[in-house]
This record gives C-alpha cells, sequence and structure tokens, in this order.
C-alpha cells in the first residue's frame, strides 16, 4: 500500500510537535539543571554522591522518550538519584544516531547514577516493570539488565575524571586499590569490580537465526557503525569459490524517525529499491541473499573493490585533473538519468555513496532514502552541502531536486575542493582557475535555487560528454590509480 506523502509528514511533523513540547514540560519539571556546553539537562546540580559506581540506562525512541520519563521519573525522585536526559527530542535523536554523540552513546536517553551496589539493582527492577513494552534501540556494550528489557548497566565513573594516556587525556574511573583507570564504554564490567546483577539477570532467549540464515558467510569486521545498523566485511563461504561480500544491517528500534521507520525499515525499502533498479537495468549492487534475525534485517550484498570518492579526494595530494572531474561527472549524471527513467529518485548524492572502482568505473551505493517519482517522500533526507537548502511545494520536483543538487554539488567539490555553502556561494573562480566556462556554467545551473535553471540529469549528461571529449584528448582521465587502496 502507497503513502499518502503529504498527510503522513503533516501527521509526522504535527506529533513532533506535541511531543517536543511535552519533552519541554517534563524536562522544566524534572531536570531544571542545564549541563554546561552539552546536551544534558539535570535534575539537581553535582552533589555528593560516589564518584563512580553502576550506572543504568533507559533506552528509548523519540516517539516514546516522553512517555518514559514521565513514567520512571517520580520513581527517580522519590528515591534521592541524580539523573540527567537530553535537554530535547532532537537531542535524542542525534544520541540514538550515534554519530556526533559516539556510537557508544545509542539508547542511553536517561542517565541514572545510584549511590550504592543495592540502590541500582533495586531501581533496575523497578524502571525495567516500567518500560518494559516499550520498543527501544539496544544499547551498544552496556549490559542488558534481563531478557527483552530497556534497562541497560554498566560501570563507570559518575564524574568526569581525565588521566593522560598515550599522549592524550582519557575518560577514568576509580579502581578499588584508588588507583585510576581508563574509563572504557565498550567494557561495562571491567575487572576491578564484580557484576552485583549477575545473580538475577536472565539468560538470554534471543530468537536463533533461521536456518541458512546466518549460515554461510564469515563476517571479517564493521566498516561502519551507527544506531540505525552497520555494514560489515564479510566473505560468502557458499560462493565457489569463496567471494568478498558486504552484510548490511538494519537494526530494530534503531534511528526511529517521527512516522515511525527504522533501521530494519530502512534495509527492507532498500532491498526492494535495488531489485527495482536491477530489473530495469541500472546498475547497482547486487544482493546475494537477506535474513532477519532477533528482529533486525540484513542483506548479504556484493562487494565493489575500490575506495568511497570521499577517500580518494583526502588521500589525493593533487587535485583531479578536469578531465578525470568530468569523466567522474559524466558516470554520475548517466547513472542519476537511468534511475530517475525507472522512475526512482536516490536523494543521496555525495562523495561517501560513490564508489570507484579499481577500473575507474563508478558505482553508487546507499539506497536507504531512494524515493519514487510518482509517489515522493516528502521526509528529509541526504547529508548538508548535497541537499538544497530549500525545496519546491512540488513534491515530484522537489526529490528531483535532490539528485541534481547532489549532482552539481559533488562536481563543484571535485574541481574547488571545498563543500558548497548555499548560504555563501562562492563562485569556481575563485578557487581554481582555468576551469572550462561550459563546465562552469553547468554547476552552476544545477546548484541554482531557481528550479526552472537547473538542467535534467540527461541533459548534464549530455553536456559533460561534450566537454570531456575536448580535455580527454589532452589529458587522459586517470581514475583507477586514484581508486588503488
Amino acid at each position: 500500500m502507497r503513502r499518502n506523502s503529504k498527510s503522513t509528514t503533516r501527521s509526522a511533523g504535527k506529533r513532533a510537535r506535541m511531543l517536543e513540547t511535552r519533552w519541554q514540560n517534563l524536562c522544566a519539571l524534572y531536570l531544571p539543571m542545564a549541563g554546561a556546553e552539552s546536551i544534558w539537562n539535570y535534575h539537581r546540580a553535582a552533589g555528593d554522591g560516589p564518584a563512580c559506581g553502576w550506572k543504568l540506562h533507559v533506552s528509548a525512541t523519540i516517539l516514546n522518550a516522553p512517555q518514559i520519563l514521565e513514567r520512571i521519573a517520580p520513581v527517580l525522585v522519590r528515591s534521592g538519584v541524580q539523573f540527567k536526559a537530553p535537554r530535547s527530542l532532537s537531542d535524542v535523536a542525534t544520541l540514538n544516531a550515534g554519530m556526533r554523540q559516539a556510537y557508544t552513546q545509542v539508547g542511553k536517553v536517561i542517565t541514572i547514577y545510584p549511590r550504592s551496589d543495592q540502590q541500582a539493582m533495586q531501581l533496575a527492577s523497578r524502571l525495567h516493570e516500567l518500560t518494559r513494552r516499550f520498543n527501544a534501540p539496544a544499547v551498544p556494550f552496556d549490559l542488558q539488565f534481563c531478557d527483552g528489557s530497556n534497562v541497560y548497566y554498566r560501570y563507570g565513573a559518575f564524574n568526569k575524571i581525565q588521566i593522560e594516556q598515550q599522549g592524550s587525556y582519557v575518560l577514568a574511573v576509580s579502581s578499588n586499590d584508588g588507583d585510576l583507570v581508563p574509563d572504557d564504554r565498550r567494557n561495562p564490567n571491567p575487572d576491578l569490580v564484580a557484576d552485583p546483577f549477575a545473580a538475577i539477570r536472565t539468560r538470554s532467549s534471543r530468537r536463533k537465526p533461521k536456518p541458512g540464515g546466518i549460515a554461510g558467510f564469515h563476517v571479517l569486521g564493521a566498516l561502519v557503525q551507527r544506531g540505525k545498523g552497520g555494514v560489515y566485511q564479510a566473505i560468502d563461504t557458499q560462493a565457489n569459490p569463496p567471494r568478498p561480500c558486504l552484510l548490511k544491517e538494519g537494526r530494530r528500534h534503531g534511528e526511529v524517525s517521527w512516522d515511525g521507520r527504522d533501521g530494519a525499515w530502512r534495509v527492507r525499502h532498500e532491498q526492494r529499491v535495488l531489485a527495482l533498479l536491477m530489473r530495469r537495468g541500472v546498475r547497482v549492487p547486487k544482493v546475494y541473499s537477506s535474513f532477519e534475525m532477533d528482529g533486525n534485517y540484513y542483506l548479504l550484498m556484493e562487494f565493489i573493490d575500490g575506495a568511497s570518492l570521499h577517500e580518494i579526494l583526502l588521500r589525493q595530494q593533487r587535485r583531479l585533473s578536469i578531465a578525470a572531474i568530468v569523466s567522474l561527472g559524466s558516470q554520475l549524471a548517466e547513472f542519476l538519468a537511468q534511475m530517475h527513467g525507472a522512475g526512482w529518485v536516490w536523494r543521496d548524492c555525495k562523495p561517501k555513496n560513490l564508489i570507484i572502482s579499481r577500473t575507474g568505473h563508478l558505482v553508487p551505493i546507499d539506497f536507504e532514502g531512494a524515493s519514487e517519482i510518482d509517489n515522493p517522500d516528502s521526509s528529509r533526507w541526504g547529508t548538508p552541502g548535497f541537499i538544497p537548502s530549500k525545496s519546491p511545494k512540488d513534491l515530484r520536483q522537489a526529490v528531483l531536486n535532490d539528485d541534481l543538487f547532489g549532482l552539481g554539488a559533488t562536481l563543484y567539490l571535485l574541481i574547488t575542493g571545498h563543500v558548497f555553502d548555499p548560504q555563501q556561494p562562492h563562485p569556481i573562480g575563485k578557487f581554481r582557475k582555468h576551469v572550462p566556462a561550459a563546465l562552469v556554467q553547468l554547476v552552476e545551473s544545477l546548484l541554482n535555487e531557481t528550479i526552472a535553471n537547473r538542467v535534467t540529469a540527461e541533459a548534464a549528461r549530455v553536456r559533460l560528454n561534450v566537454i570531456l571529449r575536448k580535455h580527454s584528448a589532452k589529458t587522459p582521465p586517470k581514475l583507477a590509480t586514484t581508486a588503488a587502496a
């Protein structure tokens, strides 16, 4: 069933405003102390509690955080403990994304500082009963109070303590003998203390993977980790001979948006988009298989041997030639034209999502935010600097607009070495001289805020190929060497 995009957006916007107001009212009542230069509000100012101990974390999403805080705050106030939560639901979303606030912080929406082990266990049990029916993301690395619980815990410092380690300062915690040791968020139960929850924690009874679900490949390591899921390098052992592949994970309740979509939904959506594009002859990464485990959704995908354009640019000691830039731009414009012809828009055109193979071919990746042109998704998607600051009211034109702007912003970055800022739109000539006038005009039209002046992807491809024929004879594009690992 298709969503009515406009009504869905209005409903999500109304929900966001209502829940944010509720959150602010709860913070004013229970968390009146604002943290200095941080996202946190506290129940009271720092007091004379213990320097370290067992912290409790109650997980939540932007949709249920107000209800959870309203349920547990009176219990915490009566217990006399210090606790904190983000100052806004936007900060909750940032926390659960695991990007700016670090992956280890995902799900740590409400943090409680018990005064003793006994109080920690009593509170954990009570908070579990109050919150166990809510959907929430798992907290990475923390220990779960019991199976199915939204309460997690770890041993750590209650106050900010730092020690010097290998020339830099890291957070520290005090051991039993008084020595300061690193406070590693990835180790919730350090050797220096015994886990008081061990006797009451239930043994996990998580569902086992379906037969053939997790068998058939070997994970080598994580390439990306964030709240909505991870990307892992793996070996497909079912292939003959075994082949390298990527395992993409969409986490249940990970980075829930205002319309209720989570990481698992995004990866399922991407699988559908890739299948549709593949049938239309658009060159996209292949999906070998998929499976579900613990509510998370996984895709076993083709591995593209190369490097992202973002990585290449970071390694470049000299800027790319005009011929190399135009060659990349032509390939990207051709892909966008094919995708638009198939009835879809990408909405995530940026160097991090462009893999340059060892043979110099461009392969776009990551289609979680892709949208049908005739049934446009009005939810905001994309990365600042590669999506326009303003979108037209016509949703169909808006989603096409995102792709065309992304093409222009990528070309601008390749030419100038700078991310385009629509608030301060510096001309290309300020950063690089002797750029062909036709290329400058094309990039300016793609970045133009006036939609009528923006060319189509197919028109951009034609114009780039004309420019390429003039410049590749003088300076043949060298793309394969730039993609070497």
